[in-house]
């Protein structure tokens, strides 16, 4: 006799049952995505040469012109953002009050998944933070996480910057 016979109803009642349970618990058994988490130990933070001892940490005056955000050339490096596949840091090069330069100084490079997804989303990243002259840059779809880290950096740079 099949386990599923039309003459016993209560057999497909408790088995539809017992597998609705089993998906649910499976279901609430999945960990949720944290967001990222600013790393602010200056140890963490790759060291920037300073050529003027009224910049701000991490940044770096080109022109010889310190006290002024708005004139000059001057490179700021981001704090490192700790996101769920490893650290993000942007490095930000600023003439005349405007984002000229953004560099991605660490990013996720653990396996070849992490290098495609980052040999795409970086350049867009670069591009969209240009265009914007902010941090207010859309999120790259599949990699969220290193866009979320990158946008993180960057405000902080363009902070420490005076931006």
């Amino acid at each position: 006799m099949h386990a599923l016979n039309k003459n016993r109803p209560l057999r497909r009642i408790l088995l539809a049952g017992a597998t609705t349970v089993s998906g649910i618990v499976l279901l609430l058994a999945l960990k949720p995505h944290t967001s990222p988490t600013v790393i602010t130990d200056s140890a963490a933070q790759a060291p920037a040469p300073s050529s003027s001892a009224s910049a701000s940490p991490g940044a770096t005056g080109d022109s010889g012109k310190s006290g002024s955000s708005s004139t000059g050339t001057k490179t700021v490096t981001g704090d490192t953002v700790q996101t769920r596949w490893g650290p993000v840091q942007v490095k930000v090069t600023i003439k005349n009050g405007k984002i000229t330069d953004v560099t991605a100084v660490q990013y996720p490079t653990d396996n070849p998944r992490d290098q495609e997804i980052n040999d795409y989303a970086l350049p867009q990243l670069r591009s969209e933070a240009l265009a914007a002259q902010s941090a207010s840059i859309d999120t790259v779809s599949g990699a969220t996480y290193t866009s979320e880290g990158y946008q993180q950096s960057l405000q902080s740079a363009l902070d420490s910057a005076g931006l």
